[in-house]
């Protein structure tokens, strides 16, 4: 492995607790253990969770969604509730980062074209040669990357700025300066 380069997305090392969760994969999940009657109108209620303007518009949604299906769908709503905190943490960054951090597409398409390759190449790879055909197409795939939305939040994350809803909370000390 390349010395300082790891597989996780940076988000996921700015803070343990703010693991984040893929919605789109709990949503799946959710919707496996429901009825296929019921699962058009569960995918748009969770859809209303991932996409409430606000953590505690988000938090009443998700409230109401255990309310309608606990009762007899408890298996659907146990997989729901056990990842609540992951999967509302992208309202601790900033709103610009949020479409980014509900999804593993930019890791998923980013490692695609190198399975995809290295799939087709039965045989002939030594660790070595793997890793320089891997790091080659990688280094062709990533020009056609779409860019991370707000890139000027990075340094703040890393600093450990805090944000609620998406925006920055600014500290008193800050609003005094």
């Amino acid at each position: 492995m390349i010395e300082g380069c790891t597989t996780e997305p940076l988000f996921w090392h700015i803070d343990a607790a703010s693991e984040g969760r893929p919605c789109h994969h709990k949503t799946a999940n959710v919707l496996n253990k429901l009825p296929k009657s019921l699962q058009a109108k569960a995918k748009a209620a969770l859809h209303d969770i991932w996409t409430a303007e606000t953590k505690s518009s988000a938090e009443a949604t998700f409230d109401h969604f255990i309310a309608v299906y606990g009762a007899k769908y408890d298996k659907a709503v146990d997989c729901l509730i056990k990842d609540r905190s992951a999967l509302l943490a992208f309202y601790d960054f900033p709103a610009e980062h949020w479409k980014h951090l509900r999804s593993t597409n930019p890791i998923e398409s980013t490692f695609a074209t190198v399975r995809h390759r290295t799939i087709r190449s039965k045989g002939c790879l030594s660790n070595k040669t793997a890793l320089a055909m891997v790091y080659k197409l990688a280094e062709a795939a990533q020009k056609s990357w779409r860019r991370l939305d707000g890139p000027s939040q990075l340094p703040k994350l890393i600093q450990g700025v805090k944000f609620s809803d998406g925006v920055e909370i600014k500290s008193p000390q800050t609003q005094a300066a």
